[in-house]
């Protein structure tokens, strides 16, 4: 059987690592790589500075069959990932004429001339390939099995609608989920342990909301894996296991109950 592609993320920037902006492209390509089968395994964070880079693109492109990175293609002194990906392939970089092009063009429809800051954007390592842009036009690129993404989310988010036609899928992850109302997840942990026990080859697991005795509260239970049956047949004895977690909840809290959610 052949076995899921596998993934990592890394995010570049000073930005993230010192809390001034709030990361949401982790999620966005974690759903991204879900949906198409790919096991995203490992996520760093690092900041502008190159070695570091540098040395974190070579272990996480050399662990993983893709990489995505995103931030730091922009046009300031600190934008230096095209830079950084250049010296960890060891190929040179230059202006890429087909870069340059989106740019000049994007600049002109916007009547606004092309500095030479914003030309730093088309600056491209020798031998990869773009990634289209459809937001504000500068490019991403692909150089071998590393993806470069621009920071902001929105750019980010478009940029891979051009970079899923380039991707090995593999076998999607399904996912059922039951919440627990006014139950703690401390009750229903045997039960989980004991199916999750019976089916190996799945992920169960438990996470709380709310948290507070004053208001609403209560557990999310959720069963992942890739074999339908074996979902559909864990879920079906976590249901039934949970009817007694419920009833002997009620005695604490008569608002106790269970039921099967989308999320």
């Amino acid at each position: 059987m052949t076995t899921n592609p596998t993934a990592a993320i890394l995010i570049i920037g000073d930005e993230i690592l010192s809390g001034r902006t709030t990361d949401s492209n982790i999620n966005t390509i974690a759903r991204f790589l879900g949906a198409l089968g790919i096991d995203l395994r490992e996520v760093r964070v690092v900041h502008d500075e190159a070695d570091q880079i540098i040395e974190t693109v070579n272990a996480l492109r050399n662990t993983y069959e893709y990489l995505f990175t995103t931030g730091g293609i922009g046009p300031t002194h600190d934008d230096i990932t095209a830079d950084c990906m250049a010296k960890a392939f060891g190929v040179d970089i230059s202006e890429h004429p087909a870069a340059l092009k989106l740019l000049m063009d994007r600049s002109i429809a916007m009547g606004w001339t092309l500095n030479e800051n914003s030309r730093r954007m088309a600056r491209i390592p020798h031998g990869a390939e773009l990634i289209k842009n459809p937001v504000s036009a500068a490019p991403g690129f692909q150089l071998g099995n590393v993806f470069v993404m621009a920071g902001v989310p929105k750019i980010m988010e478009a940029m891979l609608e051009d970079v899923a036609p380039r991707l090995r899928t593999g076998a999607r992850v399904l996912s059922r989920t039951l919440k627990l109302s006014y139950v703690g997840e401390s009750a229903a942990a045997d039960a989980l342990r004991e199916i999750n026990a019976r089916y190996p080859d799945l992920s169960l697991g438990s996470y709380p909301y709310g948290l507070s005795l004053d208001g609403a509260f209560g557990t999310h239970l959720v069963v992942r894996g890739r074999d339908a049956e074996q979902v559909d047949a864990a879920t079906n004895e976590l249901k039934a296991a949970l009817a007694s977690v419920v009833e002997a909840g009620k005695a604490r809290n008569p608002l106790a109950s269970f039921e099967e959610i989308t999320a």
